[in-house]
């Protein structure tokens, strides 16, 4: 079944109006639209609200522990999406994990480029510190450019007075704004959603004229050492292929401790699709597990 599961979500994906690459102003419009065309369950409540200054949307689920947290990182190649956009999927992931999905709202390029989201992220979790939440109860948790803004966040801590988080887990990071993988032509023709070209154009945007190689905007080329344990989990099935093995690599090459999930012929950001791909529920049942083992009791 799951074979004609993928089949089917590799048709609905290159049949979708989105182009990542394309004028900023309307593909904002078809991304929200996609994503709010499927509502969220009657038990899950977002709630939009301010921490450390920054718009976020907090998720919760029944039977929540108010001790933790998961600050939420949506994607959109830094210059689509919202907190609210992924409400869903950071909804999946609350409930999974039994505690609340804060989704930070923060701005997007080309109006706010680089270093902004990762300024907005620091703030979040300093504020989400300060109101009491320790650090070893709190995830970071982010799916596409999110997943490279949860790794670039994390390196960026290590230059202020703020402990890390407890872990991390990122879905199909794009951790590369050089965009000089090997998967980025030689997964074309199987990813479904993104391009290569997509991907270089919100680069520009995002960076401007800093040298896309900067550890901070493709933290791929950062020292990770210092980092807390983290999870990468992939689809064989898209051109960031590369960008999620190269950072387990290098993650494991500075001592941190680090899972690489490789899941076979699913797409970019797989797990948002828990409906109709059974992989996708085993995946975020798999992330769960992982941000679970690794907060403190």
């Amino acid at each position: 079944m799951t074979q004609q599961q993928r089949q089917a979500l590799d048709e609905l994906l290159r049949h979708a109006p989105l182009d990542v690459g394309g004028e900023i102003i309307e593909q904002r419009k078809i991304f929200h639209e996609m994503i709010s065309s499927v509502p969220l369950p009657d038990d899950v409540s977002a709630q939009r609200g301010e921490l450390g200054g920054v718009p976020v949307v907090t998720v919760e689920t029944p039977g929540l522990d108010p001790s933790a947290a998961v600050l939420y990182f949506h994607g959109g190649a830094y210059a689509l999406g919202s907190a609210l956009d992924s409400a869903g999927l950071a909804a999946d992931v609350s409930r999974r994990v039994g505690a609340r999905a804060i989704s930070v709202d923060y701005r997007l390029a080309p109006e706010h480029p680089f270093p902004t989201a990762i300024d907005d992220a620091v703030s979040a979790y300093r504020a989400l510190l300060a109101e009491g939440v320790p650090s070893g109860r709190i995830a970071f948790v982010g799916e596409s450019a999110g997943g490279g803004l949860v790794a670039a966040t994390l390196v960026a801590l290590k230059d202020t007075d703020l402990p890390q988080p407890a872990g991390a887990a990122v879905f199909s990071p794009w951790v590369d704004l050089t965009v000089s993988g090997a998967s980025a032509t030689g997964k074309a023709e199987l990813d479904p959603a993104l391009t290569a070209e997509a991907l270089r154009i919100r680069a520009r945007d995002y960076l401007g004229d800093h040298d896309h190689a900067l550890p901070l905007a493709s933290p791929i080329f950062a020292d990770l050492s210092g980092l807390p344990p983290l999870l990468v989990q992939v689809g064989s099935h898209e051109i960031l292929l590369d960008d999620a093995i190269r950072l387990a690599g290098r993650a494991a090459g500075h001592d941190v401790p680090v899972q690489l999930q490789v899941w076979p012929q699913v797409p970019h950001v797989f797990q948002g699709f828990a409906a109709l791909l059974d992989e996708a529920g085993q995946a975020l049942d798999a992330a769960a597990e992982f941000i679970k083992q690794n907060w403190a009791d």
